[in-house]
C-alpha cells in the first residue's frame, strides 16, 4: 500500500485511507491509535463509517472519507477479507485483494517482529482459511514489495484514474 500511495502521490483523486486500530504505533505500523474505549466511543458518535475486528484488535475507517468519497475522490482502504463482503457492492466500488504466499507472509511477520509466535501462527492460520472473495483485481504481493505496489497503482490508474 505504501508503495502505491508513493506511486500515486500527485493523483488528488485518488486518497489512501488511514486506519484506525486499537494498537499503539509500531515500527512499521501505519495507522492511528485509539485505546479500546476511544474506539467504542468513536462507534457511538458514527466517527467511523467502517469497522471490523481481527487479530484481537478493533479496526475502523473514519467517517471522513465517506464525505471524500461524496466529492468524487477514490478513497483505498487497507481492509479485512473476512468483511469486504460486508459491504454493499455499487457503482465505483472495487475490491483488489492481495494475495501472498504462505512462506512469504510467515517471512515477513517474522522479520517485522511486531507479533508472538503464537499470534504468527494464528495469522497464518486464518490467513489459509480464507477462500477466494470476490475480487476484481487481484496483486500477487509474493514477490518484491515495489512489484505489488506497482500493480496495484497501474490498477487504479487504470479504473479510476483522470487524464
Amino acid at each position: 500500500m505504501a508503495c502505491a500511495r508513493e506511486l500515486l502521490i500527485a493523483h488528488d483523486n485518488i486518497v489512501f485511507a488511514r486506519r484506525i486500530v486499537t494498537r499503539p504505533v509500531q515500527p512499521g505500523s501505519d495507522h492511528d491509535p485509539q485505546t479500546d474505549l476511544q474506539f467504542e466511543q468513536a462507534l457511538r458518535d458514527q466517527a467511523v463509517c467502517w469497522h471490523w475486528q481481527a487479530h484481537g484488535f478493533f479496526y475502523g475507517i473514519d467517517s471522513r472519507y465517506t464525505q471524500a468519497v461524496r466529492d468524487g475522490q477514490v478513497v483505498v482502504v487497507n481492509a479485512s477479507r473476512a468483511h469486504v463482503e460486508s459491504l454493499s457492492p455499487s457503482a465505483g466500488f472495487s475490491v483488489v485483494e492481495i494475495s501472498v504466499e504462505p512462506a512469504q507472509l510467515a517471512l515477513r511477520l517474522s522479520q517485522r517482529g511486531r507479533d508472538s509466535e503464537s499470534s504468527q501462527a494464528l495469522r497464518l492460520a486464518r490467513n489459509a482459511s480464507f477462500s477466494s472473495i470476490r475480487a476484481d483485481c487481484v496483486v500477487d504481493n509474493s514477490k518484491a514489495l515495489a512489484d505489488a505496489g506497482r500493480a496495484l497503482a497501474d490498477y487504479l490508474l487504470q479504473v479510476f484514474g483522470k487524464a
